[in-house]
């Protein structure tokens, strides 16, 4: 699950630098031997997606905190001794905030689950010099890939040949309009849009045929990178939870020491 640290620019190099870079040949492929060989060193061309919890147990994970826990004994005590206003306002926060958690994560794993269906499960490529069907997981760096139309982009790949090629890039851009694929290399600075000698995982092509090398598989993929982020996403708190979290810490403490205050006098 990785890439090659040399071709991380893959986009802006001369195709035959890559290739050799990856040390493969983009007219024979990889050696079965070798490509179990860098399988064993990459790791499969998979996203790392966790198995997906059920929804109580998700809104049950919101609750299980140690302020949730205080303001739940705050709410229990300011209603023992009448003050049911402040009752209500702290149950309200600490509903409110479960809530928030909940769509939040919730969103995250749908998101996570979407991103790993839009992968392609098979695709073709050159091995020993033969044309061969193989799962898409066993990928790895220096594979050389054949694509057609209404082929899924198995893997980041660095084109090395190309005839009339257009991809769907929406997935990853947001741009509806097929893109035209070509082997020029990009300016360095290229954004991922304007990147046309590359392809990309979980991409669809729309028109045309091309042969390219790979140069990123699973989580190393730009796809993978979202990957990523949207699981960090999903344990990262809003900054409504954190502003929730200081009020509800706070009338915690008042409402304990309220409560304490009246049973001593």
């Amino acid at each position: 699950m990785t890439s090659v640290p040399s071709v991380a620019q893959a986009y802006s190099q001369p195709a035959q630098t890559v290739v050799d870079a990856l040390q493969t040949d983009p007219s024979q492929g990889l050696s079965t031997a070798e490509a179990r060989r860098r399988l064993a060193g990459h790791g499969p061309n998979t996203l790392q997606v966790a198995t997906r919890d059920r929804w109580y147990q998700v809104l049950a994970r919101q609750f299980l905190d140690v302020l949730i826990a205080i303001l739940v004994i705050a709410a229990v005590i300011s209603a023992a001794i009448g003050e049911i206003g402040d009752a209500v306002t702290i149950a309200m926060i600490v509903v409110l905030n479960g809530i928030l958690g909940f769509v939040q994560e919730w969103k995250a794993e749908k998101a996570l689950e979407a991103l790993a269906q839009m992968l392609a499960p098979r695709c073709t490529v050159l091995r020993d010099g033969q044309e061969q069907e193989i799962d898409a997981r066993g990928l790895v760096p220096g594979d050389v890939v054949l694509l057609e139309i209404g082929d899924r982009v198995p893997a980041d790949l660095r084109l090395t040949e190309t005839v009339n090629l257009k991809a769907d890039e929406s997935a990853l851009t947001g741009e509806s309009v097929s893109v035209h694929k070509d082997v020029l290399p990009a300016a360095p600075d290229a954004p991922l849009a304007n990147r046309r000698s590359m392809v990309w995982m979980g991409t669809s092509i729309t028109n045309g045929r091309a042969r390219g090398v790979v140069v990123a598989t699973g989580m190393a993929t730009a796809f993978g990178r979202i990957a990523e982020l949207t699981r960090s996403i999903g344990n990262e708190p809003t900054p409504l939870q954190r502003k929730l979290a200081v009020l509800g810490r706070q009338l915690g403490i008042m409402s304990i020491a309220i409560s304490v205050l009246v049973a001593a006098a």
